[in-house]
Order: C-alpha cells, then sequence, then structure tokens
C-alpha cells in the first residue's frame, strides 16, 4: 500500500484484536476515516464485514479496491488490463509538466509512463470497482518510485534512488469476499454520514492536528480525480487544497466536530485511535465518551514518521522545518456496551 502518514499499519495488530475481542462472532464494522484502508484491509481480512469512508476521492477509491472490490471477480479482469496497460507508449502531459518538472516529486521517465496510462485509463468503460482496483494499481507503482520522505508538501534535494528505476504495475492486494455480506466503501463528510452509520463497531481515526491528508497527498487526489487542476506553490498543490478545508484540522473546532460524530453514532462500540501530539489529550478524550458505557484506553510508544528523522527539503534543496521529538504515542480508545477484557492487548 502506500506510503501514508499515520498510517496504522504498526497497530493492526492491536486494532484488530480488540475489534476481534469486541465482535468474536463477528459483524459489520465502519471505519468512518478510512484513509489509506489499511484498516479496513486488514478487518476484511479477519471475516469482518467493513463498511470504509473517507471525503477524499483517493481515499475512497483506496476502499473501493481494498474493501469493497472482491478479488474472485475482478482479479482476473484487473491483471488483463494491468498487462495492457504495460504496453502503453510514455507519453508526457499534465502529470509530467506539474509533477516532474515544476515539482519534483517523480522522475520526468515515470510522469510519463502515468501520463499515458492514466489517459488510457480515462478511456476505457470499466466498471467503478475494476476501474478503482486499476487506478490503485498505478497509484502504488508511483508511490514506489517517488522521490519524497513520505509526503507530497516537498521532496527530495537529490533524486531518491527509487525514482530512477521503471514505475512496475503490480496487481494490489485485494481480497476475497467475506461470508458476512458485502463490504462497502462511501466517499463523505463524516460529520454528516456519522448518524446513518448501521454497524456493530465503529472505528474511528480522524486527523489529529493540523496538517491536512488532502494537502498532504494531493498528487494521488488528482491522478483519481485527473481533473488536471490548478495549482499552486512549491509542491504544485490542487488549488482547492486551499477550500476543501476539515474541522478536524483546526484546534478551536476538532473538539466540536469529534463530539458530533461521537454522539450521533448509534453503534454500541466504538473504538478511536488518537495520537498524543494531536488536540485533544486523554483527558479531552475520555470526557467525550462518558456517555457511551464502559471505556478503556490503550497506550502504544511509536517511532515518529521519517521524513521527522531525515528532513524534508525545498525547491532549492534547503531544509524546511525543525526537527521535534522522535517518538510519540498512540492511544486506543475502547469505548463498549458492555465490558470486554482487552487485557494483554499492547
Amino acid at each position: 500500500m502506500i506510503k501514508y502518514i499515520g498510517s496504522k499499519r504498526a497497530l493492526l495488530g492491536q486494532v484488530g484484536s480488540v475489534v476481534q475481542r469486541i465482535l468474536p462472532e463477528g459483524g459489520r464494522v465502519c471505519d468512518l476515516f478510512s484513509g489509506s484502508s489499511r484498516v479496513g484491509h486488514s478487518l476484511k481480512k479477519q471475516g469482518f464485514q467493513v463498511w470504509s469512508n473517507d471525503h477524499n476521492a483517493y481515499a475512497h477509491t483506496l476502499a473501493t479496491a481494498y474493501v469493497q472490490a472482491d478479488r474472485e471477480r475482478w482479479a482476473d479482469k484487473a491483471e488483463i488490463i494491468l498487462a495492457e496497460l504495460r504496453e502503453i507508449k510514455p507519453e508526457a502531459g499534465w502529470f509530467t509538466q506539474t509533477f516532474c518538472q515544476e515539482a519534483r516529486f517523480f522522475h520526468p521517465d515515470n510522469g510519463a509512463r502515468i501520463d499515458a496510462m492514466r489517459e488510457h485509463i480515462e478511456r476505457m468503460d470499466m466498471e467503478p470497482e475494476l476501474k478503482a482496483v486499476v487506478i490503485v494499481a498505478l497509484m502504488e507503482a508511483a508511490d514506489r518510485v517517488d522521490s519524497t520522505a513520505g509526503l507530497q508538501m516537498a521532496y527530495m534535494k537529490q533524486w531518491a534512488p527509487r525514482a530512477l528505476k521503471p514505475l512496475q504495475l503490480r496487481l494490489p492486494d485485494i481480497l476475497p469476499s467475506v461470508a458476512g455480506g458485502p463490504c462497502i466503501a462511501t466517499r463523505a463528510d463524516a460529520v454528516e454520514i456519522a448518524p446513518m452509520i448501521e454497524a456493530d463497531l465503529v472505528y474511528l481515526d480522524p486527523p489529529y492536528n493540523q496538517h491536512s491528508y488532502l494537502a498532504n497527498y494531493h498528487c494521488w487526489e488528482s491522478l483519481v480525480l485527473w481533473d488536471k487542476p490548478e495549482t499552486y506553490g512549491v509542491a504544485r498543490k490542487r488549488v482547492d487544497v486551499r477550500e476543501r478545508k476539515s474541522d478536524f484540522n483546526s484546534k478551536p473546532k476538532i473538539k466540536s466536530a469529534l463530539k458530533s460524530v461521537i454522539d450521533s453514532l448509534q453503534s454500541p462500540n466504538l473504538v478511536i485511535s488518537f495520537n498524543d501530539e494531536g488536540y485533544l489529550d486523554r483527558e479531552d478524550m475520555e470526557k467525550l465518551l462518558k456517555n457511551r458505557g464502559h471505556v478503556q484506553v490503550i497506550e502504544i510508544p511509536r517511532p515518529r514518521y521519517v521524513g521527522a528523522r531525515i528532513g524534508i527539503h525545498n525547491l532549492k534543496g534547503e531544509k524546511v522545518g525543525a526537527v521535534g521529538r522522535l517518538r510519540n504515542v498512540e492511544r486506543l480508545f475502547v469505548a463498549t456496551a458492555k465490558p470486554v477484557d482487552i487485557s494483554g492487548i499492547v
């Protein structure tokens, strides 16, 4: 899967164990801020019926491929299309100009491959799930040859060694269907969709500080939408990054936004992942959950993202930003209608 700040790749074991303790017989789990879809993918692999939601188009596409799409239906068809795309002649276009020349996230040789493949995909008449699988294959191939420290806010001073390798398509790890029923992916604002969620458990992993995921991964948003937007700044971000703001990225607004979500969810069980670098501390979160039954907390120390350790650079090759602490603490807040033993999960 793509590199992703805030990804719960290292916490999948703990999250999966908590959900399994709460729902030992299985059931429907909603991931309301699905992001990279690592959690939804992992829960589907465990056999849960998963509902993934996110308001960004790239995240919705990832969820469509990794949660909603079933391997037995789409894998063979996707392989045929990927084989066709591998034979497409590179042709530089908007993506190359924007993200390889005006910015340097990808080498121009790979930019030309991305441009040609994405244009070909757009001309094909594919069902939405199949198109999502194919676009995710292209997104992940691009991610493997990028020249960043994991964020699309800045790029490396010199080409990263991987950026000089040719882009190669692989079939994403899409999963077989689950016995509990079809999994789904939706694209909606979390506050707006929360009252409509029907699930045995809801997992929340909201943004926790000022850093916008849309701004951090704007290249993927443009690759998915393929709307070739006007861009700005050294990073050539989409102009709508300035407009598509989330209350969860606002210190004055996040508590009210999260309270609205928590209070409107009808699910008997909630699991919330929140970082200790976030705008809300442990006491704040426990107060928000005080009416949700039994509340327990698991604390998991983790190293910070790679950019904090090696630094990120601007167009002139100058390091930008100061490095702070190198470790943080991920907290899992577990709120259940009935007492659940989560001891031993660390």
